[in-house]
């Protein structure tokens, strides 16, 4: 009877764990990983009543910095919706900023982004309204129902050791601004989850996008290429995948 019982006992526990065995080993990893967005733990909050802009740079010491305001989606916000405003050749470094806000960070040119994290992405995470280089140096966003890196201005955006979760597009090159140009993007180290677009680019126009040592987990789209246009048009979609735009070789599961 206790051997009976014993065997009994393992039937029902292989019966309970069967549901489980439907799911890949990956999908069930990135469950766990998208659970553990590896965010600092914040040490204070701060509420500002405007955008506070930047010049040299600021170090926020992990605190985490909002508006006191509701998002409102993807209503296109401006300059004075922003958490801060970065001068040309600006530094923001080692902050959170909090879910409540609109426009998120803001750079009038060249900056550099390092171990900046967004808890809720609204409109946008940071958005590139200059001429010039940036770079976005660790730190991560999840949330964002569109774009996390809106780039606006012309040049290079390097982006390096990012973690990105629940994401429209990790990088998004302008496809309608009234001054197009080349712009070019680098995602190297980024660690990618459940995301529509890791990058996306107006090949007609000279983008490229060029991506190395990088991991996506339930990406729909790595790299695709669009038509850009005049503002007021949409830009036309053109192709999805690796091409002499869009560089890279197929990317792991993180």
């Amino acid at each position: 009877m206790k051997f009976s019982a014993v065997i009994a006992a393992i039937s029902a526990t292989a019966a309970f764990a069967a549901p489980g065995s439907e799911s890949s080993p990956n999908n069930f990893g990135a469950i766990e990983k998208r659970a553990s967005f590896p965010i600092p733990a914040s040490k204070g909050t701060v509420t500002y009543k405007a955008a506070q802009k930047v010049s040299g740079t600021f170090d926020g010491g992990l605190k985490t910095y909002g508006r006191g305001v509701k998002c409102t989606g993807q209503a296109e916000g401006g300059d004075k919706d922003a958490v801060f405003i970065l001068a040309n050749g600006a530094t923001l470094k080692n902050a959170i900023i909090g879910a409540d806000q609109i426009e998120g960070v803001h750079c009038q040119g060249s900056c550099t982004i390092q171990n900046v994290w967004w808890t809720a992405v609204c409109e946008d995470a940071l958005s590139l309204k200059g001429d010039g280089n940036a770079s976005v140096i660790g730190g991560g966003a999840r949330g964002a129902s569109d774009k996390v890196i809106q780039h606006n201005g012309l040049g290079t955006v390097t982006i390096d050791g990012f973690t990105v979760v629940d994401f429209g597009k990790l990088y998004r090159s302008c496809g309608n601004c009234k001054t197009m140009g080349k712009r070019s993007v680098v995602v190297k180290n980024v660690k990618a989850y459940n995301g529509k677009m890791l990058t996306g680019i107006n090949s007609n126009k000279g983008d490229t996008s060029t991506i190395t040592g990088t991991c996506a987990t339930s990406v729909k789209e790595i790299c695709t290429e669009f038509q850009g246009t005049t503002p007021g048009n949409e830009p036309k979609k053109l192709r999805t995948g690796a091409s002499s735009a869009c560089k890279y070789s197929t990317l792991k599961a993180c």
